[in-house]
């Protein structure tokens, strides 16, 4: 199918996904998933399994991988005045002890209302009800909000995934060290530190880049045609080592690839705002789709998206709209798992 560039629409992206292959649980070990390698010249497809990816890296590459940690940010609690059970997720830490939380059901979170959580251990009060319905809540505990948070939190999965999580650390990649996520980069899960070592010990650089992943990247595309929607906004930093290392690999003919959409999300706000790759902090809405020229990236590493999502978007303006709807259906047809849980794709 020949696609208008100028007129893409969001049904271009669909494909059909039996519920079957959305994986409820992480694999074991971790690296012991499926990779589908891709080549976004020819749109020649390899099955692999992760542990593989380190034969498609040359010395001289640098993997840049996203280190942001996930929150534990779902919340069960008691409205003070009525007892009625509510639902607290943080989506944004505004400042001080001030967050922007999403609350189920959203009737019992009025201005002023007041929240326990924890038996005791957490307490919130609603200040202000801001777009999307979302509100301003402040929090108050004894003792580090964090840690209580990792008591009394669970992980915010998504949607699709039924199954219990029997351990809080499977979503989370084993080198995430900044707190701030909403959801995780999931690319990231299937690397182990035995895995990490040997991609360096090959002679390839590792950069981390920090963006904290929103709630927004779940939020379905509703507009007819993409250029229409407004893509959601997430707070990224690049250090002047991950700038240095990226230069360094450019300079000296390697490449550069991205660990997960939220790392190449970073990378190309940084190229296109700065017109150069140097330490900077700050809030991106980039919206990539075919079209899209890169300025930063050679390679993603990348799980498998939901249809008509602006993450597939993503990949289909770096490998090719063809070639990604192609590897889709392959991959359905070969039953890989999808999504977060799922198994992987290299494009290179």
């Amino acid at each position: 199918m020949e696609l208008d560039l100028k007129n893409l629409k969001t049904k271009d992206f669909y494909y059909d996904l039996p519920e079957k292959l959305i994986a409820q649980t992480p694999a074991e070990p971790r690296d012991s998933s499926r990779l589908l390698t891709l080549n976004r010249k020819t749109g020649e497809i390899e099955h692999r399994h992760f542990y593989d990816i380190i034969d498609y890296l040359n010395p001289g590459d640098c993997l840049v991988l996203n280190d942001s940690r996930v929150l534990p940010a779902r919340l069960f609690g008691i409205k003070d005045e009525t007892g009625a059970k509510v639902e607290f997720l943080l989506l944004n830490h505004r400042e001080g002890d001030i967050w922007e939380v999403l609350t189920g059901p959203g009737r019992r979170a009025k201005i002023g209302s007041k929240f326990t959580f924890g038996n005791g251990l957490l307490r919130a009060e609603i200040l202000d009800i801001i777009e999307d319905g979302n509100r301003l809540a402040r929090f108050t505990c004894e003792g580090n909000f964090y840690e209580i948070l990792d008591k009394i939190g669970q992980m915010p999965l998504p949607h699709y995934i039924k199954e219990e999580l029997r351990d809080n650390e499977r979503y989370q990649t084993v080198y995430s060290k900044e707190v701030g996520s909403a959801a995780a980069p999931t690319a990231g899960l299937h690397f182990t530190p035995e895995l990490l070592r040997k991609i360096r010990d090959k002679g390839i650089e590792l950069a981390f880049v920090t963006l904290h992943v929103g709630l927004g990247t779940f939020r379905p595309v509703t507009a007819e045609k993409i250029t229409e929607h407004k893509m959601h906004s997430e707070h990224y930093y690049l250090s002047a080592q991950t700038a240095d290392m990226i230069n360094r690999t450019k300079k000296n003919g390697g490449r550069v690839i991205a660990v997960g959409t939220t790392s190449c999300r970073t990378l190309e706000a940084v190229g296109t705002k700065e017109g150069c790759i140097r330490e900077c902090a700050g809030w991106t809405d980039i919206f990539i789709y075919p079209g899209y020229r890169f300025k930063v990236l050679d390679g993603l590493i990348t799980n498998f998206h939901l249809p008509e999502s602006t993450l597939i978007m993503l990949v289909s303006a770096l490998a090719g709209y063809e070639h990604i709807m192609n590897a889709y259906r392959t991959a359905v047809q070969e039953k890989y798992r999808f999504f977060s849980f799922g198994d992987a794709m290299f494009i290179y």
